[in-house]
């Protein structure tokens, strides 16, 4: 975990230019103090860890909080990596399409990133809130892109040890704190705060991202559907009716559509930022 002067210290070389704070990838919520069971999700920090190097090309520096061992950028194109590798006498060689132009772009933003991981729901919570602290005397040239696919639930009562096999389990369920009530009224309340929300029945999907909005006072929700999340997103955003939906073109499997929301996601920031001066 990076520390509170690691963290100020890379806020202080990335001046004048804009930050955005990407969480990505799945909570664990244990089932024993001693863990050796969990409760978890199928997230693997795809779209966090896509967005960010968006980000980056736009012009951003990138706080990057991580679940361990999820995608992180750049290194997320060639996750199985060590299956193309071959022997060429005592030489290796790796024949990947587009390795060297991605290797290049990691060297090129390795100065604008910051990667901090996390693992289970509580150290979610706790360095959200270090890294909070850290951005709020930066105002609107902040930006929280909350793409972690945080539990919604924790284990009430939690046991010492290992829970036996031997018996029947019988688990109490208590609702999680929603992390961005927190993040919009405690912590960061003057930055341009990004949620995301996943459906998998549509007709629930807008009337819950407009309630979010309505709820918590931020600025917009990336609603999507979990059988089209790869292909089509709708931008939702405070005290705008109709819902901006985004379309990635059938057939074009080069694209991602990160690319197409993190364009549109940076120019409503700056219209934020304009509007705050």
């Amino acid at each position: 975990m990076s520390s509170d002067d690691e963290i100020e210290s890379f806020l202080k070389k990335q001046q004048n230019i804009p930050i955005v704070f990407i969480t990505s990838g799945g909570t664990q919520v244990p089932l024993e103090k001693n863990t050796v069971r969990f409760i978890d999700n199928f997230s693997m920090g795809t779209r966090g860890a896509a967005s960010a190097e968006y980000f980056l090309r736009a012009g951003y520096a990138v706080i990057f909080m991580h679940r361990e061992e999820s995608l992180k950028p750049f290194s997320r194109h060639f996750p199985n990596i060590f299956n193309s590798l071959k022997l060429d006498g005592e030489n290796v060689v790796c024949d990947l399409p587009n390795l060297a132009q991605i290797l290049r772009d990691k060297f090129k933003y390795e100065e604008k990133i910051l990667y901090i991981p996390f693992k289970t729901f509580d150290q979610y919570m706790s360095r959200l809130e270090q890294i909070c602290i850290h951005l709020n005397p930066l105002g609107s040239r902040a930006m929280a892109y909350l793409a972690a696919a945080v539990s919604d639930f924790v284990v009430t009562e939690l046991p010492t040890h290992k829970i036996a096999s031997n018996t029947e389990l019988s688990l109490e369920l208590s609702v999680a704190p929603k992390v961005i009530q927190k993040v919009v009224t405690c912590f960061i309340p003057n930055a341009f705060i990004v949620s995301f929300k996943l459906e998998t029945d549509e007709t629930k999907l807008i009337p819950k991202a407009k309630a979010a909005l309505s709820k918590y006072g931020h600025q917009l929700v990336i609603a999507n559907m979990l059988s089209t999340r790869k292909q089509r997103v709708t931008l939702v955003r405070k005290n705008i009716e109709q819902g901006e939906e985004i379309n990635l073109a059938p057939g074009a499997p080069e694209l991602e559509i990160e690319s197409f929301i993190i364009d549109r996601v940076s120019a409503l920031h700056r219209q934020f930022i304009d509007a705050q001066m």
